[in-house]
């Protein structure tokens, strides 16, 4: 089997503001360099750090020509935290923004 190594995604989570509902949500982004590969809120910190994965590995695989496998189980890691990850043919790293690039300037969102 083809195993591709050595890709890495930035990542970000955030706990966004109260708004009009009684719940907390969270914000995560994926980036691929400078271009925002994919972004969502859950409503849990782990669920936000589960979606990063998931797409991460979507997204690796799909650079490569490669279809992801269709497990979706993904081990919980600490937001904050730069971690290895092999999923399927491709083994990626999760860097934090902050860590990453601190003079990246993130464009607003309206």
């Amino acid at each position: 089997m083809l195993q591709v190594e050595g890709l890495s995604f930035g990542y970000a989570l955030h706990e966004l503001p109260p708004g009009r509902f009684p719940f907390r949500r969270w914000r995560w982004e994926l980036w691929h360099g400078n271009r925002l590969e994919a972004a969502g809120w859950r409503l849990s910190e782990r669920d936000a750090a589960r979606a990063v994965q998931k797409h991460a590995s979507r997204v690796g695989h799909r650079l490569f020509g490669l279809r992801a496998p269709q497990d979706e189980e993904a081990r919980p890691f600490r937001p904050g935290a730069a971690v290895h990850v092999r999923h399927g043919a491709i083994a990626y790293a999760l860097v934090p923004v902050h860590l990453e690039d601190r003079g990246r300037v993130v464009l607003a969102r309206g």
